[in-house]
C-alpha cells in the first residue's frame, strides 16, 4: 500500500507572479460553482486570454492562488501558476 505522490508545497518559495504582472491563461476555466452570479459550467476564461495579477493569496497553506483580472471578460478569477504564463508588453511570451 503506497502513500501516493507527495506534492511540493509552493508556499515554501516565493510566488511566481507578483501583482501587476501581465499573464496569459494556458487553460480554459469553467465555473465550478464558486464564482457567484454565473452558472455552474459556464466558461469564465478561455485559453489565451490576457489578464493582470491583482493579488496573491494562499490556499490550504500549500498553494499560491493568483487573483487575475481579465479586463475584456470583466472577471477576476483565482488561478494557479500552472494555469498562467507571463507576457511581456509586446504581447509575446517571455
Amino acid at each position: 500500500m503506497g502513500l501516493g505522490r507527495e506534492e511540493e508545497v509552493e508556499t515554501r518559495g516565493v510566488p511566481v507572479f507578483m501583482p501587476g504582472t501581465k499573464v496569459r491563461a494556458t487553460r480554459y476555466v469553467k465555473n465550478d460553482g464558486t464564482f457567484a452570479g454565473r452558472e455552474i459550467g459556464e466558461m469564465l476564461v478561455h485559453k489565451g486570454d490576457i489578464g493582470y495579477v491583482r493579488d496573491v493569496g494562499v490556499f490550504l497553506q500549500r498553494y499560491y492562488i493568483y487573483a487575475v483580472e481579465f479586463i475584456e471578460r470583466g472577471t477576476i478569477v483565482g488561478m494557479r501558476a500552472r494555469e498562467l504564463h507571463a507576457e511581456n508588453d509586446s504581447g509575446s511570451a517571455s
